[in-house]
């Protein structure tokens, strides 16, 4: 498959890594500054739903451009070759 092509989409994955990193430096700090373990439990829950909508959308749009492009460019093997590699991260 292609490799540094840029979908529309991954502005908006780079836009939620980074509200995940932001979420992610918070909970550091609230882990050196004594919070409670709920509080920290619930920010925690904020970084894993973040990357999860990350990586869904990353892993959507590639199915969506990438794959159906070389579907459609006549190499269905390498496409499927890809899907099977996408598995191991779903």
């Amino acid at each position: 498959m292609a490799h540094g092509i840029r979908h529309a989409a991954h502005a908006d994955v780079v836009k939620r890594l980074k509200r995940v990193s932001g979420h992610l430096t918070a909970t550091i700090g609230m882990i050196e500054g004594g919070r409670p373990c709920l509080d920290l439990a619930q920010q925690l829950r904020a970084v894993e739903r973040g990357l999860a909508e990350a990586k869904r959308v990353l892993i959507e749009t590639h199915i969506n451009h990438c794959l159906d492009r070389a579907v459609s460019e006549g190499r269905a093997e390498a496409a499927l070759a890809e899907v099977r590699e996408l598995t191991k991260y779903l």
